[in-house]
């Protein structure tokens, strides 16, 4: 999972922007479900789907993969190429935290009976 917030410029309203062009197929690279907090890539290659919710100006994404996992910067990418292409008179900032590096799971060696 990788966690992203994107800043708006105040006043802009990019949300609700990205919302409406996603619907009207403004937007045709992703598709918005289950009343504009799931999104998911048009092309089935991009597995998995951005959870997100807007709250003061600020637009808070979960990126998720679980049957591909280590496939979530593939909708990463998309998403901020989209934005960069053609949002970003709009976006004051982006931020971008990876999840914790996880130990390495060790087996144990079993031990031979003679």
């Amino acid at each position: 999972m990788i966690r992203l917030q994107i800043v708006e410029r105040p006043g802009v309203q990019l949300y609700r922007s990205l919302v409406r062009a996603m619907r009207s197929g403004e937007l045709r690279t992703f598709i918005v479900t289950r009343r504009g907090k799931k999104v998911t890539h048009r092309n089935p290659g991009y597995s998995g789907w951005i959870n997100w919710s807007s709250a003061g100006g600020v637009i808070s994404c979960e990126i998720l993969s679980p049957r591909k996992p280590g496939t979530e910067w593939r909708l990463l990418s998309a998403l901020v190429g989209r934005l960069a292409d053609k949002y970003a008179d709009q976006v004051h900032s982006l931020s971008i935290q990876f999840p914790d590096a996880e130990p390495p799971q060790t087996r144990r060696k079993r031990r031979r009976r003679r």
